[in-house]
């Protein structure tokens, strides 16, 4: 006689209500152990998730749209032995040589418009998780004000999101401006314009995948709260890019290659230390002063930007610090990257040297206060009292939350990291 046998999700991290975005298997499919059987896509990362037992697909309990969490049923198995299993990233078929047009994903149904009569205040009686509830905070809306979609009026990520963007799109007029008191639609935006680009040309329309939507949406968002300056400053990083080298060659047969990355998070850190108000984070109208230095650096993956991070970045050195950036960099670039490799960064670095340009103003990553913009460094002359001199000037920017850190103290941030990078000896003091 067969067992039946419930396949849930496991273990997944601290993320809840992830949609699924791909379902791989179907009523009657032989099921091996181990086997991918559904396809999950959180804001950060895709996972598969595997199954725990080998037999034959009685039912499928879930489809494309649905929220997973850690113990959500699958699929019902008929028979098999157990394996302990857990999610790991989808691995792409190749990586793309060229410019593709992503295929659509299947989407969840739009939740329904934002009623006009705001329910009352008081989030006790909102159905949402707690994940959507740490997610409406970040996002400054107060979680009875949007309504849900889900059973029974359970509030869902997207929910939050739509109510975002009507307030942002329809101004202070709107139903979502007038119920949100005013911390969105204040801004009285007027609606973003709807153009038939057809009119004037060929277009061809391509969908964007999860994560850049996502990414659009908590970046639209950190430019819109955040009271964010740019401050620019030039390292001269003659001397540092002289030892780099010359570390390199000394350490080839070995395999170890230092990049300037490895040098500027350890600049970060002295710099986070000595300046403690930019390893913090605003929480209401408390500043939360972290203890930890964990670094996250921007990498490119397939899907779009990630931000890798660097656990206790103060307690490793500098080969350290380049082998494991270069590692979780080529994680990223596979779409490999585990969700808790994303988690827990204090502080971020944006570094396009390898592509070029020479300033820009990158947005905070919130909750940190503050972000690292590092450019293409480039010879230039510089006046030494008596004559010009060529020196490897490297540009640097740094964008802080005005609400944590005023002008005078991000100067002196950005000063004493150039001092650094120009003297890494100091970073010993």
């Amino acid at each position: 006689m067969s067992q039946t046998i419930e396949i849930k999700v496991p273990d997944i991290g601290d993320y809840k209500d992830v949609p699924v975005i791909e379902v791989l298997a179907k009523a009657g499919d032989r099921i091996e152990k181990e086997q991918s059987i559904v396809v999950l896509e959180s804001d950060k990362a895709t996972m598969d998730v595997p199954s725990s037992h080998s037999g034959v697909v009685k039912e499928v309990k879930v489809k494309v749209g649905d929220n997973l969490s850690e113990g959500s049923v699958v699929i019902i198995l008929e028979g098999g032995a157990s394996s302990a299993a857990t999610p790991v990233p989808a691995t792409p078929a190749a990586a793309p040589t060229a410019k593709t047009v992503e295929p659509s994903i299947p989407r969840a149904p739009a939740p329904p418009p934002i009623s006009n009569t705001p329910p009352p205040v008081g989030s006790a009686g909102s159905h949402a998780s707690p994940s959507v509830r740490k997610f409406a905070r970040e996002l400054g809306v107060t979680i009875s004000q949007v309504k849900g979609s889900g059973p029974k009026g359970r509030i869902t990520q997207e929910d939050v999101q739509a109510f975002v963007k009507a307030a942002m799109s329809g101004g202070a007029g709107s139903p979502a401006a007038a119920s949100s008191g005013g911390s969105l639609g204040g801004l009285n935006l007027i609606p973003w314009p709807k153009v038939d680009f057809t009119r004037f040309g060929e277009i061809e329309r391509q969908p964007l995948n999860r994560i850049k939507k996502l990414t659009a949406a908590n970046l639209g968002r950190n430019w819109v709260m955040i009271p964010a300056v740019t401050y620019h400053e030039d390292a001269d990083i003659t001397d540092l890019e002289a030892f780099r080298v010359l570390t390199n060659k000394e350490n080839e047969k070995k395999g170890i290659k230092i990049t300037i990355l490895a040098f500027l998070m350890k600049a970060a850190v002295a710099a986070l230390k000595k300046y403690p108000e930019f390893n913090s984070s605003l929480d209401g109208d408390d500043l939360i002063l972290k203890k930890y230095f964990n670094i996250g650096f921007a990498a490119d993956a397939p899907t779009g930007l990630v931000v890798p991070v660097i656990k206790d970045a103060d307690k490793k050195g500098i080969f350290e610090l380049a082998k494991e950036t270069s590692e979780l960099a080529a994680l990223a670039r596979n779409g490999k990257l585990k969700l808790d490799q994303m988690q827990g960064a204090s502080f971020t670095i944006s570094s396009l040297g390898g592509i070029g340009g020479t300033y820009f103003s990158p947005i905070v990553n919130a909750p940190d206060v503050a972000i690292l913009g590092v450019s293409k460094a480039a010879m230039k002359p510089v006046w030494d009292g008596k004559q010009f001199v060529p020196r490897l000037i490297c540009p640097l920017s740094l964008s802080a939350d005005h609400r944590v850190i005023d002008g005078a103290l991000a100067t002196r941030f950005h000063v004493y990291i150039a001092e650094l990078l120009a003297d890494f000896r100091r970073a010993s003091l």
